[in-house]
């Protein structure tokens, strides 16, 4: 599978550069997001993601794909993925006739110790969301041609909490990209590019407009 671009990937600068993550990949906890990519009402194919609302420990205010924590009852982790989807945006899988077809690369996320599977979903017709308000602040249909191998991608550097770090991100619609989400697009465009008729997990992956 092809790596997404490497300027995505936060690098530590400054008095940050020395200091390691806390925690490891092998601690951390399952889960798993949903990237659903559905069509708009002009058959270009749209990448489904949410603006996090604010006031949250981890992640406030980003952008990210539907997705969370493994609970016992789940099946698997695309149970994980379809369950979290269905509580943060309404998603009803059988009524948007949501194919899955497989899973990326895991990531590991530090500042939450998450292990987190990428669930690739296609969407036969444009579903009806609703943004659950405890959680999502906006849901955005993104062009998934932003995500391309030839697409612009920012160079950030910040400073988050008593962390300096420089990362690539998108510009979608307003927002920034970055981060874990920012490298599952990535890696999933590189994907896309990589042969006229992809596949994940062996399924073979068609899109319009891609």
């Amino acid at each position: 599978m092809p790596p997404p671009p490497a300027a995505l990937m936060p690098v530590r600068v400054g008095e940050s550069a020395a200091r390691g993550w806390p925690g490891s990949p092998g601690s951390g906890r399952p889960a798993a997001v949903l990237v659903l990519i559905v069509p708009d009402d002009a058959g270009e194919a749209r990448v489904i993601l949410t603006e996090r609302t604010t006031g949250g420990r981890h992640h406030s205010g980003e952008i990210s794909f539907p997705g969370g924590r493994a609970e016992p009852e789940d099946a698997d982790l695309v149970a994980t993925a379809l369950r979290e989807a269905a509580e943060e945006i309404g998603l009803e899988p059988d009524e948007a006739g949501v194919r899955v077809v497989g899973t990326l690369e895991p990531f590991w996320i530090p500042v939450s110790n998450y292990l987190v599977t990428p669930v690739v979903a296609i969407a036969a017709h444009r579903p009806r969301l609703t943004a659950a308000p405890d959680e999502v602040a906006r849901i955005v249909e993104a062009p998934l041609a932003a995500f391309l191998g030839d697409a612009p991608i920012e160079i950030v550097e910040r400073t988050i909490d008593d962390w300096t770090i420089r990362y690539g991100a998108y510009a979608v619609d307003g927002l920034s990209v970055w981060g874990a989400t920012a490298r599952v697009l990535g890696q999933l465009g590189a994907l896309l590019m990589a042969d006229d008729h992809p596949e994940i997990d062996g399924n073979r992956v068609d899109l319009p407009g891609v």
